[in-house]
């Protein structure tokens, strides 16, 4: 297995998926090291010959940064921060998210804007590739002086305390590290304000939220031109003109995935006695659409972010310059999770609207996908189901980042709570999932009642592959399980 190399050049959201999804070894460029070495040697020199104060390298934190801190003391300042800031309660937060928070802090960190110890940096990728997980709960940060408490719990083993997760199991990090022969770090002055603050929780959810939100787009796609072949839809609302006269990317974008999805198509060329098709089917082209060119805006806003230092305070050794700012402020992604939060739950809105088409009874269709309705109920609660994930979906879409609560005795005065957006998207993203599954079992199922008639080759490649996870459903039968096989079908094809 290839090892990646962490160095200056700019990372893509795809790359960082692809490290924690593959298990692959990561390791600090001599670019890197070299950076972070030159950091903490500046640090280490100007703390010795500066007589100004330096905020949370000399001083206490948050609103006790007029204190100043004996020299002796500042490496119990560092320890005590990450201890008293390990502050997280709720659910664990899934170990493929910690690790992404790992990685994103390593990167963050190799920029040689933070004065860390290259030990410290070294640790952390160590952990990262032994698999030895930390434990880190879903609530407790603000989003601004960045994920303090979630981070605090991310980096509590490095100086041998909090639980990690290892092959499944939880334990005490102190065993851990000592079965591994690794002493605990000792902080340096600055270090564990370096690892609390930064945007790496807030990060790491929005990049697992926006990889699997680019591929359910693409799968909403495909089972929206399933469903609108087995609705008897047309193809007129597609075309490249009346898309293109928008000048809307996404719309235009969409526009062309469904003729390409459906050329060849017997069901979509065949006359239609219907004049127009319902908005749910008519106007794929702009609701998908939008979410196309919601997940780009986003896409750029994250990527940018990954690639940041994000701590405070910024170092600039070149420029003899330590800037106390607020670059850990999590507003510059906060709202756009909010806006991929909306995207996707718009997706999943207009997918839901299509089931109800589905399973209505019209156009040749039976009620509720069954041959015999009234003995049979067949569809009817799938759409309830689908309904029912949508409502809690159109709930966690009021913006968090719009609220502030200060903190800090007023010190950290404005706060992004955009760990809440960030949370929320991924519960808001699982969700579009289910309702996408929900519509590619429906359709399938509608596309059966219209053979011999046969949809595009794309179609029933997809038609194929998916009933030989989930059957045609001729009389009634627990639906749960197959409806569970339809959402993993979605999550893990690429369609």
């Amino acid at each position: 297995m290839k090892t990646f190399h962490i160095s200056p050049a700019h990372i893509s959201i795809d790359e960082v998926c692809s490290i924690v999804e593959n298990g692959t070894k990561i390791s600090l460029s001599d670019e890197s090291k070299k950076l972070i070495r030159r950091c903490r040697e500046y640090l280490d020199t100007k703390i010795a010959s500066c007589r100004e104060p330096l905020y949370g390298i000399t001083t206490g934190f948050g609103s006790l940064c007029n204190i100043s801190i004996n020299h002796d003391d500042l490496q119990q300042l560092q320890e005590n921060l990450v201890k008293s800031h390990a502050c997280g309660v709720g659910e664990r937060v899934p170990s493929k998210i910690v690790r992404t928070m790992m990685l994103l802090k390593i990167i963050s960190l190799s920029y040689g804007n933070s004065g860390v110890q290259l030990a410290t940096v070294e640790r952390l990728v160590d952990l990262f590739n032994a698999g030895i997980v930390p434990v880190v709960y879903s609530q407790g940060s603000l989003g601004a002086s960045g994920d303090l408490a979630p981070l605090a719990n991310m980096c509590l083993p490095l100086i041998g305390e909090g639980k990690v997760e290892v092959d499944g199991v939880v334990r005490p990090a102190a065993d851990v590290l000592a079965e591994k022969g690794w002493a605990p770090i000792s902080l340096m002055s600055k270090e564990g304000l370096a690892l609390l603050n930064g945007t790496q929780f807030m990060s790491a959810h929005g990049v697992t939220a926006l990889h699997k939100a680019k591929k359910l787009l693409n799968a909403a796609n495909a089972i929206a031109a399933m469903s609108l072949d087995a609705f008897d839809g047309r193809i007129e609302p597609f075309g490249s003109q009346v898309n293109e006269v928008r000048h809307q990317s996404g719309q235009i974008q969409v526009a062309a995935d469904m003729r390409s999805l459906l050329l060849g198509s017997d069901l979509i060329a065949r006359h239609k006695e219907h004049v127009q098709d319902p908005y749910s089917f008519r106007c794929i082209p702009q609701v998908h659409g939008a979410v196309v060119d919601a997940i780009e805006f986003v896409e750029q806003k994250l990527t940018n972010e990954i690639n940041s230092p994000t701590d405070n305070p910024t170092i600039f050794p070149d420029d003899d310059l330590i800037v106390s700012a607020g670059n850990f402020h999590g507003e510059p992604i906060a709202m756009p999770m909010d806006y991929l939060a909306l995207a996707m739950t718009e997706l999943s809105n207009i997918s839901e609207r299509r089931i109800y088409k589905l399973i209505g009874g019209t156009r040749g269709l039976p009620s509720f996908l069954v041959a015999k309705p009234g003995l049979n109920s067949g569809f009817m609660i799938t759409q309830y189901a689908a309904a029912s994930i949508v409502n809690q979906s159109k709930g966690l879409c009021w913006p968090t980042s719009c609220d502030s609560i200060p903190s800090s005795q007023g010190q950290e005065d404005h706060v992004s709570m955009g760990a809440n957006s960030a949370t929320k998207l991924i519960r808001v993203t699982d969700n579009t999932a289910r309702v996408l599954g929900i519509e590619l079992m429906a359709a399938a199922q509608a596309l059966d009642f219209r053979r011999p008639l046969r949809s595009s080759a794309k179609i029933e490649e997809l038609y194929e592959a998916f009933r030989k996870v989930v059957p045609f459903v001729d009389v009634d039968t627990v639906m749960s399980p197959l409806l569970d096989r339809s959402i993993k079908f979605v999550e893990q094809c690429t369609l």
